[in-house]
């Protein structure tokens, strides 16, 4: 039986998209050995200056950051929305153990997926807990990995980037922080793990508890939060219209909608109208809704 070989290609990519598995084309046309790992060398003022790249036989190549190099590839053209292929796509290694570096490997396990490298991209850059949009984009790639590529574990490690945030009054900060809450105490109850799920629920918990000094609007505040769990908006009839005009994606856009307020209610405990019984079944239905819109 003959074997058929892969015709390889030559593509030229930045310096920080070096990956694990690049080989490079040498000055005398032949492959390096492949990439095994990389990390980033800053200079005396904290710039990245030098990208390091260890290859399978011990060599060590150094690459000036933000220069392109030339990597073999099976592909004729890198796809277009790719961490290869786009400046805004572009993925800057960090030092390892740092919330950086957690989101640079989660981005490298789904190349082929436009979003989740978009926002890598732009919160490897630097991860700014202070940040509400910066808040935003962890929830987003953690809910995107949950949601729509069903990868807990990288959806739970994401979450934990910023469910140890405390509560600090600031709601347009906060709201973000809750819905990572809500998604890792589903992920860790979903995975069994319940003194987790526990954690994640009393910690969404903190604003009940919070005391503004003002006893009338701590009472009002209350009143709209129980309001909110026993007649909670699911977003029916929005998603009732979308499926009327045949429109899938904001069918789903409502549909992920909805699926955060039920996973909050589910970690806040359920409430007098939706017991967690009743959310696990809505919150299952809900996922396979939505992914088989994707």
């Amino acid at each position: 039986m003959i074997e058929l070989q892969l015709k390889t290609y030559i593509n030229i990519v930045k310096a920080e998209a070096v990956t694990r598995g690049h080989r490079f084309l040498t000055r005398n046309r032949t492959h390096s050995a492949a990439v095994v790992s990389t990390a980033v060398e800053h200079d005396d003022f904290g710039t990245p200056a030098l990208i390091i790249a260890t290859l399978e036989d011990g060599t060590s190549v150094r690459i000036a950051h933000n220069s392109t190099i030339r990597v073999v590839s099976n592909r004729p053209k890198l796809i277009k929305g790719t961490a290869l292929a786009l400046d805004d796509l572009e993925l800057i290694p960090a030092e390892e153990g740092t919330p950086e570096a957690v989101i640079v490997a989660v981005a490298r396990a789904h190349p082929d997926r436009p979003r989740i490298q978009r926002i890598a991209a732009r919160l490897s850059r630097g991860l700014n807990t202070k940040s509400g949009s910066n808040l935003q984009d962890v929830r987003d790639l953690a809910h995107t990995l949950f949601v729509d590529l069903d990868d807990k574990d990288n959806a739970l490690t994401v979450c934990r980037l910023i469910t140890d945030l405390p509560y600090d009054g600031n709601f347009g900060r906060w709201k973000w922080i809750e819905s990572a809450l809500a998604l890792a105490a589903y992920i860790s109850y979903d995975a069994g793990d319940l003194a987790a799920a526990d954690r994640f629920a009393e910690a969404l918990r903190a604003p009940d508890a919070a005391d503004d000094g003002d006893p009338f609007r701590a009472k009002m505040s209350a009143t709209v939060r129980q309001r909110q769990m026993n007649e909670p908006n699911l977003y029916d009839k929005e998603i009732h219209r979308a499926m009327a005009a045949v429109d899938k994606p904001a069918e789903r856009d409502w549909r992920v909608l909805r699926l955060g307020v039920l996973m909050f209610l589910r970690t806040h405990g359920g409430s007098e109208t939706l017991d967690p019984l009743e959310l696990d079944r809505r919150i299952s239905n809900e996922l396979i809704a939505i992914r088989a819109l994707n």
